[in-house]
């Protein structure tokens, strides 16, 4: 191989690869930035304004990661030359496969980011959630976690809460 074939292979599909790795590299810190700004801008203002913004963020810099690398493999595997529509065939398929299977799963996630924009409850908040009373733990996307007055740690999926009472939060009610 020459000199110019090797100049002219270098500058094909290394290169190219390249530029997408940077391209997704920076675009993926770009819109991490701006979801941080926008979500601490909307959410940073309210009560336990942090806490909520912080969970949304992350969130969201899951999806987008998941999105951008993902975007950037298939262009790197069709600039290769690989036949990409069968991969993305299939990937719908398990998609609407995982869909059905997981339908728990995204209802627990998605009553939970209502539950934090929401501030329906918080860490230390005295709460009954079904028949469950104690003090808030942890809350997360998929669950939330009480302590009880024994000790005893329940994890409740978000998605079956229903009802929930707030002794902590306005307090200031009056009889």
């Amino acid at each position: 191989m020459s000199s110019t074939d090797k100049w002219h292979w270098f500058l094909g599909d290394p290169l190219q690869i390249l530029i997408v790795l940077v391209v997704a590299i920076v675009s993926r810190a770009i819109l991490i930035r701006a979801i941080a700004r926008v979500t601490r801008h909307a959410l940073g203002s309210l009560e336990r304004g942090d806490t909520r913004a912080a969970t949304v963020t992350r969130l969201l810099r899951s999806i987008i990661t998941g999105t951008v690398w993902t975007i950037a493999i298939i262009t790197i595997l069709a600039g290769l030359g690989i036949n990409v529509g069968p991969i993305l065939a299939s990937a719908g398929i398990v998609g609407v496969a995982l869909g059905f299977g997981a339908q728990t799963l995204v209802k627990d996630f998605i009553s939970g980011i209502f539950l934090i924009l929401e501030d329906q409850y918080g860490l230390g908040d005295v709460v009954t959630i079904g028949t469950t009373h104690g003090v808030i733990d942890q809350v997360a996307l998929r669950t939330t976690r009480i302590r009880d007055k024994e000790g005893v740690l329940w994890y409740i999926r978000n998605g079956e809460i229903l009802t929930v009472a707030n002794y902590t939060q306005n307090s200031n009610w009056t009889k």
